[in-house]
């Protein structure tokens, strides 16, 4: 069952910079500057369903299993459209993270990203 569906439509200019780190922020369009060079804006999804532990996030073509969210996440999401997604677990979870199994995706603009319950 399909949860949420965007595409990709700009990528900030310090993405890959946190790319490299192994996390990649998420963020509707129209992020504050500040927010959106640090982001991979999206267009709106809704979140039909709560994300959780075992869900799969599909980003373009690579899917990633959904380890942990924490406990804003789903309303950030559905709200803004807004997460840190993580993928490393020595990384702290906060509050609007979800962490992901494997390396973070090569990302460009038209990519879809979508998450849904196996």
């Amino acid at each position: 069952m399909e949860k949420y569906r965007v595409t990709v439509t700009s990528i900030g200019s310090q993405v890959e910079e946190l790319r490299s780190g192994n996390i990649v922020i998420l963020f509707d369009e129209g992020a504050p500057p500040e927010l959106a060079e640090i982001s991979v804006l999206h267009t709106k999804g809704e979140l039909t369903e709560e994300i959780e532990a075992g869900d799969i996030l599909l980003f373009g073509d690579l899917e990633y299993r959904v380890l942990e969210v924490g406990s804003k996440a789903n309303e950030n999401m559905a709200l803004l459209g807004h997460c840190c997604l993580k993928f490393d677990r020595d990384l702290t979870l906060l509050h609007g993270d979800i962490r992901l199994d494997g390396t973070p995706p090569p990302i460009e603009v038209g990519q879809e990203i979508v998450i849904y319950k196996p």
